[in-house]
């Protein structure tokens, strides 16, 4: 197997070791030093022109608002109807635009709010740690009344989901979790996640995507060149980085006391991980997961540290399976 470094950067990097992990997860390739090209197809058309499935099909229609939750306001996107699916967004933004968000929506009824402080609206002055954000996430399932609800999670969005999940499932049903983020699984000298405050941004696109093509599309962080994006999709993102370093900082992106309380978490899970993650190796994922006694774990093959974005298709018909939504539901937003 190819041992796998991060690039050379200030801070200590080294390749992840955990106790909990003996077998190699899945063969990581080689690296490839890719620079993203420029592309002349709009950001949906070119996610969707890698997918069997159209525009019509994929993308549900979404609305939004602002939700204001015990002082704290902040947007919220929705469409669908059925079962509720919350989706916590991973640390670089929500990106509306994804066709995976309108692939949750055919599932159920989405409701993908805005971290407070990652969006047009600046971040609660009171609002400082992860804690912070979990108990805004359990207030509002109380404000909404929502019950058995299904919660999706990608990186950043997947560590406050699991610090939702170890205070209380009392109104949760399953939970996703794609590529998460807030643990510490190797020794105190061990990176287990990449420094992305160290790293330049064709280093974390090497390191967090499969097909560095999909760095530039849609309200990604990493895009070389911003124009076209509006003036609130460009806040979001300056906001999201901010915020990000607020939240994530130090210690760097985990809470040292999470993984010892994973154990709480009793209801089914999903850690879901991309093979050519980089930024946070399989081995992480399967360290999470083996943390949570009810949890299972998949690696999606020709992704990276954000499979949702990725292989759209392939991520939704894996959760759809999970959650026991009929794919054809999924497909097309149609009752099989």
């Amino acid at each position: 197997m190819a041992t796998i470094t991060t690039p050379t950067a200030p801070r200590k990097t080294s390749s992840l070791t955990s106790p909990d992990v003996t077998e190699p997860v899945a063969i990581l390739p080689e690296p490839r030093v890719l620079a993203p090209p420029r592309l002349s197809l709009d950001a949906l058309d070119y996610i969707l022109s890698r997918m069997s499935l159209t525009l019509e099909e994929s993308a549900a229609s979404l609305s939004v608002r602002d939700i204001d939750v015990h002082g704290v306001t902040t947007e919220l996107y929705e469409g669908g109807s059925g079962t509720p699916i919350l989706y916590l967004h991973a640390g670089e933004g929500i990106r509306p635009s994804a066709p995976f968000l309108g692939l949750l929506a055919s599932a159920g009824h989405l409701l993908a709010p805005v971290h407070p402080g990652f969006g047009v609206k600046p971040r609660p002055p009171s609002f400082s740690t992860i804690g912070d954000l979990a108990y805004f996430y359990l207030d509002l399932l109380d404000q909404l009344k929502l019950d058995k609800v299904d919660v999706v999670a990608a990186d950043f969005g997947g560590w406050i989901a699991a610090e939702l999940a170890v205070r209380s499932t009392a109104r949760l049903s399953h939970l996703v979790l794609a590529g998460p983020i807030g643990i510490k699984c190797g020794d105190r000298e061990d990176r287990d996640i990449a420094d992305m405050f160290a790293l330049g941004r064709s280093e974390l696109i090497e390191l967090m995507y499969a097909d560095p093509a999909i760095s530039q599309v849609g309200e990604s962080s990493l895009r070389e060149d911003f124009a076209g994006l509006s003036d609130d999709a460009l806040t979001s993102i300056a906001r999201s980085r901010e915020s990000l370093a607020v939240f994530g900082w130090s210690p760097y992106m985990h809470n040292p006391r999470l993984r010892q309380w994973l154990h709480r978490i009793d209801i089914p899970t999903l850690v879901l991980w991309g093979a050519r993650d980089r930024f946070t190796l399989p081995e992480y994922g399967a360290s999470f997961a083996a943390a949570i006694p009810a949890a299972r774990f998949e690696v999606l093959e020709a992704a990276g540290h954000y499979p949702h974005i990725e292989q759209p298709e392939r991520f939704i018909d894996v959760v759809a399976n999970f959650l026991e939504i009929k794919s054809s539901s999924v497909a097309t937003g149609r009752p099989s």
